[in-house]
């Protein structure tokens, strides 16, 4: 079956996001799930976003009671930062071979609200989240070294590991290119602004302790495997994963199909 229409299955499949009119403030935030895919080894990969149905309020939520999966272990990887708005596709969890029709949870309380999606290997949910076979298309590839190992599709490591200072700029350096964009057969698509483009490249924090301030959130790239750079400030010391985006001309959220963008993240250690 074709990626496309493997996507569009797992749309009609999914529970309906909350409908409530976006507030600016003191609304809730919930879970979204993507749907699975199957890996060679006989394991399953969900894939996970959520939906931040505030305008204006980000919300930082530690694991623990209110922000927890179960059964299990409480910890699988999920965001402590929640920007506003629905994102898409921002962490995977791996589920075994014989995981069946067991059920995972992940649980958010926020602003006085619960929610609650169970996440199922229903086949309704089935994606192919790295090949759109019915538009030719593929997920943008990152690297964070020149030559470096390349990241494609969903996140499912830590791409690469940097340290830092509190208060002092890191510097991110990211190639990126789009060789088999939407419906052509190779090299860069044309943006929304009709001028051509490899693709966009945005960052986001995705853990930690403090505030992240980025010089640049989200940079074009020109020209198939450009460098694009950008530094990343932070409040406090500690441990942070900061997750670096990559979308091609279909836009966020692959215009409503799990293929095809990229995210992928960084682990940041700051002294």
């Amino acid at each position: 079956m074709a990626g496309w229409t493997m996507a569009a299955a797992a749309q009609r499949g999914q529970a309906p996001l909350p409908l409530d009119p976006q507030r600016e403030r003191g609304a809730s935030v919930t879970p979204a799930y993507e749907g699975w895919y199957r890996n060679p080894d006989g394991s399953f990969t969900m894939l996970i976003g959520y939906y931040n149905r505030n305008s204006k309020e980000t919300l930082d939520i530690p694991v623990g009671p209110n922000n927890r999966f179960a059964p299990g272990n409480p910890d699988q990887g999920q965001p402590t930062h929640f920007e506003t708005g629905r994102q898409w596709g921002v962490f995977t969890v791996n589920a075994p071979k014989d995981f069946g029709s067991k059920a995972l949870t992940w649980t958010i309380i926020s602003n006085g609200e619960t929610q609650s999606i169970p996440f199922t290997l229903n086949t309704g949910y089935t994606i192919s989240p790295l090949k759109d076979l019915a538009m030719g298309n593929a997920p943008p590839v990152l690297a964070f070294s020149q030559g470096g190992r390349k990241f494609s599709g969903p996140p499912t490591a830590i791409a690469a590991v940097l340290t830092g200072r509190v208060k002092a700029p890191v510097t991110l350096n990211v190639w990126a290119e789009d060789p088999k964009g939407m419906g052509q057969e190779s090299g860069a698509g044309r943006g929304r602004s009709g001028l051509p483009s490899a693709a966009t490249v945005s960052l986001h924090k995705f853990r930690g302790p403090g505030s992240v301030t980025f010089e640049k959130d989200r940079l074009p790239v020109a020209n198939q495997g450009d460098m694009v750079s950008t530094t990343a400030t932070f409040s406090a010391p500690g441990s942070y994963v900061v997750r670096v985006q990559a979308n091609d001309e279909s836009g966020e959220g692959g215009a409503g199909f799990q293929c095809c963008w990229t995210n992928a993240h960084l682990g940041i250690t700051i002294e």
